[in-house]
């Protein structure tokens, strides 16, 4: 597992598929940006624990945080730290795919969810 590629499993792909035709954001980084953002902010430990990540959508670590990669890392690292991890390569790794998918499956979860604004509402909440 690297943070060079980031990989989605079939079922995030199709949430994201209906998030891009509900809110309008056309680019799957962009959503799983806000998807990880959203999952970091809650502070219960996601429940899934191994993520099949067997769909054809994947992004590279530049990708997915350009330009705030620093900041991303930063915020994983933490994340490790607080759920008791040390933050090594594969521990951040590893993070950053659970909370990916827990992203996304908040925010397809919302069926009110249908423009951008409502999308930034609900993350800022």
């Amino acid at each position: 597992m690297s943070l060079e590629t980031v990989r989605l499993s079939q079922t995030a792909k199709e949430q994201l598929i209906w998030l891009k035709r509900n809110t309008g954001l056309t680019q799957w980084n962009e959503l799983c940006r806000w998807a990880l953002a959203l999952s970091l902010r809650d502070p219960s430990t996601p429940l899934v624990k191994d993520i099949t990540t067997d769909s054809n959508v994947e992004m590279t670590w530049k990708t997915l945080t350009n330009p705030y990669g620093d900041i991303y890392l930063a915020l994983l690292k933490q994340r490790c730290l607080a759920d008791g991890q040390e933050p090594t390569d594969e521990a951040v790794a590893k993070t950053l795919t659970i909370h990916l998918h827990r992203g996304v499956g908040y925010l397809a979860g919302r069926s009110d969810l249908r423009s951008i604004e409502q999308l930034v509402s609900t993350a800022t909440g």
